[in-house]
């Protein structure tokens, strides 16, 4: 049985169908709510769906787990109820480790690069180097501290799960994302605006001497992210903290240009001023050294911006029925 919090999600259920489609049985655990996430898993409805509330009396019944896939969290850059983000993207993980590590149950959970700052300590998944980074937002910081948390409890060997395993996982795009509402990816806000025959607008740069447009972000396609997943399920021996992206930096004008490709729509942008409430918060430049995780074993391509947005638009957004 995998256990995969936050499974009716962007992610999750991208994750979860992939487990179905190999014949695992999972466990969901996540809100449906109002906003069509059902949408997410209609197609492949888990074994078992748990509302977050009910996890804690689940695992007390010593269900025969073996890996928990703990991606459910506040993501929103812009949360600002510190007490709740703390509760379920400090405190929640921390009870799934001691559950792990005292039951012999594999974790895997979502970090995410948001923990890099401004990047300038650059963005390389040592373990070793997590207290210099200095997180621009609330959430970032929150996966920085269960980060850090992760790191004293090895330094002072205390138990661990056999596998453990924490994701730094960069800008992911996809489908299965539209219930995220401001935090859609910005393949999908661009493509609705391209879809409503409009330019892609894309922000002024906030950055002296970057040009508007040049911002750069390393965008990776989710079934990577999917496939990275499944290698780890099936990679028992592999631990560690690893990123999780293609390993080049792309620009949003590249971005802008390959939703129009993939639109057929003609490739031309409008440049709007940043909203105040990202001055200052706003990584203008993230990209995954990936040697890490290289030499871990994973071997696999990853997709490129062109071909992810390719399949985005032209698999899903432009088609019929835009789930997985």
């Amino acid at each position: 049985m995998i256990v995969v919090t936050g499974g009716a999600g962007f992610i999750g259920s991208n994750l979860h169908s992939a487990l179905v489609r190999r014949g695992q049985e999972t466990v969901v655990v996540d809100r449906l709510g109002s906003e069509g996430k059902w949408r997410n898993l209609a197609a492949h409805p888990p074994a078992r769906l748990l509302p977050p509330e009910e996890l804690d009396r689940f695992l007390d019944g010593h269900p025969p787990v073996e890996l928990v896939f703990h991606l459910g969290a506040i993501s929103e850059t812009t949360a600002v109820d510190g007490d709740l983000v703390w509760a379920t993207n400090v405190e929640l993980p921390l009870r799934l480790w001691h559950w792990c590590a005292a039951r012999g149950v594999r974790l895997v959970y979502a970090s995410s690069a948001a923990t890099y700052g401004d990047g300038s300590n650059w963005f390389v998944d040592d373990i070793a180097g997590l207290a210099a980074l200095r997180p621009l937002n609330l959430y970032g910081w929150s996966k920085h501290a269960f980060d850090l948390q992760v790191a004293r409890m090895l330094a002072a060997g205390r138990p661990r799960p056999p596998q453990w395993v924490g994701l730094k996982l960069f800008n992911v795009f996809g489908p299965n994302e539209y219930h995220k509402g401001p935090m859609v990816s910005v393949v999908k806000v661009k493509y609705d605006e391209v879809a409503a025959g409009l330019p892609p607008r894309l922000f002024r740069s906030d950055r002296a001497g970057l040009a508007d447009g040049e911002q750069r972000r390393d965008f990776i396609w989710v079934g990577d992210v999917v496939d990275v997943m499944l290698w780890l399920l099936d990679t028992p021996e592999t631990s560690g903290i690893f990123n999780v992206g293609t390993g080049q930096a792309r620009s949003y004008r590249d971005l802008a240009r390959a939703v129009c490709a993939a639109a057929g729509a003609p490739d031309r942008v409008e440049f709007i001023d940043m909203p105040a409430a990202l001055r200052g918060q706003y990584q203008s430049f993230t990209e995954a050294p990936m040697q890490r995780l290289r030499a871990a074993g994973y071997a696999a391509p990853f997709t490129s911006l062109e071909e992810g947005v390719r399949r985005y638009v032209q698999g899903f957004l432009a088609g019929p029925n835009p789930y997985l």
